[in-house]
């Protein structure tokens, strides 16, 4: 399975609760923290809703 890297490059706050809970669930609490995630569906979609936010990089 393909992994990604998530980092958060923009701030959360101002931002609908909704984006905010889906930082939380992808792990970001801060700016410039990095995760590592499997690239399923589900966290697609969560990257997808925040993609303003953060930047996202494939892992080979």
């Amino acid at each position: 399975m393909k992994r990604i890297r998530v980092k958060q490059v923009k701030s959360k706050i101002r931002r609908p609760q909704n984006q905010k809970r889906t930082l939380e669930a992808l792990g970001l609490r801060k700016i410039d923290q990095v995760v590592e995630h499997d690239a399923t569906p589900t966290i697609l979609g969560m990257v997808k809703t925040v993609n303003h936010l953060i930047s996202v990089e494939e892992i080979k």
